[in-house]
């Protein structure tokens, strides 16, 4: 399961940036702009909004899971999710995967 989170959070990162990157290449860093776009119509605010809220219980999820595994390098994932959430929950799996194999191996 290890290249498999591993191989979704490479995707994660990689088809949701190329969305972003070539508007950010168009619009520079533009706060307002973005949310402007995010929220356009509905469609794109109920994504938007699923995003955060998805984001919101990613980050309990890897407080908690971590804390009960006594996982070492939280913020690897809080970070991770940061650049977005199909990046972060499966590179904070892939990293819980390692951790559980090597605690069966000890």
């Amino acid at each position: 399961m290890k290249r498999v989170y591993l191989a979704l959070a490479v995707l994660g990162f990689l088809l949701p940036y190329w969305q972003f990157v070539p508007w950010l290449a168009q619009h520079g860093l533009n706060p307002p702009l973005f949310v402007h776009d995010l929220f356009a119509n509905r469609i794109s605010g109920f994504f938007g909004v699923d995003v955060f809220v998805s984001a919101l219980a990613l980050w309990i999820f890897i407080i908690a899971e971590g804390i009960r595994l006594g996982m070492r390098h939280l913020w690897l994932s809080l970070a991770g999710s940061l650049l977005g959430v199909s990046f972060g929950l499966p590179l904070f799996l892939y990293l819980r995967q390692v951790h559980l194999d090597r605690s069966v191996s000890e």
